[in-house]
């Protein structure tokens, strides 16, 4: 037994929980005095939620940029500083806590407006963020994930409330009016309130969304003025993400046609909803979905702009919430014309074992028969490129903006688009 495994036997659990807050709370306050406390006056927008957390920050970056701000970035996918960005190969959303602080040195250092966080509950709930001054904080959704961490949905929700809250004090808080979990953060949070959606007592209400493969055309009304911009990015869940992003643009003193109109420049985020083009006649995206609800969303975007089929390649996460993995088969069961299960991350599980979960929810979804299973993820792509035909649409999801896969404990190389152009040429 080790010292770790004997103190949990021999103390309360309570006693081991406030040694440990009491231990993380400190440190993040140790690193960030040796640091010189480099956000004190920082204009920090920090965004959360479930799904939509990259690409709002992108949006927001953007927009900001567009109104002539110099900006700094810290994303799962993308990092920025002052106008130079950098793939995010760490794949952390929020950084380890000395590298954090060395972000906001070098922000400071560079003299940026303002500095855009990705933020996840479990950064809240580890005290990573605590002294750091949050203008907006930003909710785009919350649906099911990381139950592996938290538990339970009210666990979870609580952890990412601490945006929100007291507990980080933020000036001014943007919230989604039609998600199902807008009630519980609207009562926790303090500033003022900015709210969006297509709901009729939205603040920033979202009139219309006309998506088609080629993008979005959003428009919006906001104090009685209206505006309309057309994204690159296809679906109403992006629409949404757009809207969050003009809401934080509103919160911080922009115009509505500022913030419109900036949002509106972001050409593409990184590995959500990517095309890929190698001359096919066929369409390719990667996409980040690794949730029911992002499987979903993204899914029922391309049945409504895809005259074919809508073929989906995917699988589920090892070590992470296995409570998902039978809700996941069984959306794909009811979104995708064809589905090819195959391995995501295996983490330190056996993928066959992965694989049976998932295979359960597309029992239940009554989609075994248009389900093909291929372990080998390279095979399953290669398959559903063959069985592709013109007009359809192939969605490889999960990995994204990646560029590895932790597979059995060791890392594989892995860029899902790359990999897509590569079979693609010789397709």
């Amino acid at each position: 037994m080790n010292p770790k495994q004997l103190v949990r036997r021999v103390l309360p659990t309570k006693a081991i929980t406030l040694a440990e807050e009491s231990y993380r709370k400190g440190r993040v306050y140790a690193l960030q005095a040796k640091g010189g406390f480099p956000a004190k006056g920082a204009r920090v927008i920090a965004v959360t939620g479930t799904n939509g957390k990259t690409t709002t920050c992108l949006y927001i970056n953007e927009m900001l940029k567009s109104a002539g701000y110099k900006t700094a970035l810290y994303t799962t996918a993308v990092t920025e500083m002052a106008g130079k960005t950098s793939p995010n190969t760490s794949h952390r959303t929020v950084p380890l806590t000395a590298e954090l602080v060395t972000f906001f040195q070098t922000a400071k250092t560079k003299q940026v407006d303002f500095i855009v966080l990705e933020t996840t509950s479990q950064a809240l709930d580890q005290h990573k963020l605590l002294g750091v001054p949050v203008e907006v904080a930003v909710m785009t959704n919350l649906t099911q994930d990381h139950l592996d961490y938290h538990g339970t949905m009210e666990k979870y929700a609580s952890a990412k409330a601490r945006l929100f809250s007291s507990y980080m004090q933020p000036k001014k808080v943007v919230l989604n009016q039609d998600d199902d979990w807008f009630e519980f953060f609207k009562e926790r949070a303090v500033g003022d309130v900015t709210t969006y959606g297509q709901d009729a007592h939205s603040q920033l209400q979202i009139n219309k969304i006309a998506t088609t493969n080629m993008g979005s055309q959003v428009t919006v009304q906001f104090d009685g003025q209206t505006s309309t911009f057309k994204t690159s990015l296809i679906g109403q869940f992006n629409a949404y993400n757009a809207a969050a992003a003009v809401s934080a643009g509103l919160a911080v003193g922009l115009t509505l046609e500022q913030a419109a109109a900036g949002a509106g420049k972001l050409q593409t985020a990184p590995g959500r909803m990517e095309p890929v083009d190698a001359g096919q006649n066929f369409a390719v995206l990667v996409d980040y979905a690794h949730t029911p609800d992002a499987l979903e969303n993204a899914l029922k975007t391309l049945q409504d702009v895809t005259k074919g089929n809508v073929l989906l390649v995917f699988g589920a996460t090892g070590d992470r919430d296995k409570a998902k993995r039978p809700i996941m088969g069984k959306v794909v069961a009811k979104y995708a014309d064809k589905i090819f299960l195959t391995d995501d991350e295996t983490y330190t599980e056996d993928p066959a074992t992965i694989r049976k979960e998932v295979m359960q929810g597309i029992l239940a979804g009554k989609g075994v028969q248009k389900t093909t299973e291929v372990g080998d993820r390279r095979e399953a792509i290669q398959a559903a490129f063959a069985a592709a035909k013109k007009g359809d649409a192939v969605l490889l999801a999960g990995l994204g903006h990646q560029d590895y896969r932790a597979m059995g404990g060791e890392k594989q190389s892995w860029d899902e688009r790359q990999i897509a152009r590569e079979l693609l040429r010789h397709h």
